[in-house]
Parts: C-alpha cells; structure tokens; sequence
C-alpha cells in the first residue's frame, strides 16, 4: 500500500507527552495513528 503523509495540528503538551509514551514502549507514532484509523474505521462497519 502507498504512503501519504499528513500534517496534523495537536496540543504541544499533548504531542510531547504522547512521544515520550511511544519512545518507552517502542511505538512508532505513524503506526500508532494508522492503527487508530483502521480501528475507527472497523467501527463504521
């Protein structure tokens, strides 16, 4: 599948929090978001 980037607006707090959740537990933020759309999308159905 091809990839696309985005470009997102979030809180600095927020972002910078959440960096830190992913770097203790080895996530990759593009994925942890891709996951989040696959899941949202899986609750349309």
């Amino acid at each position: 599948m091809a990839k696309k980037n985005v470009t997102i607006s979030v809180a600095e707090e927020l972002y910078d929090k959440y960096v830190e959740h992913c770097k203790k537990n080895g996530y990759v933020i593009s994925r942890k978001f891709e996951i989040f759309m696959e899941e949202e999308l899986k609750k349309e159905k």
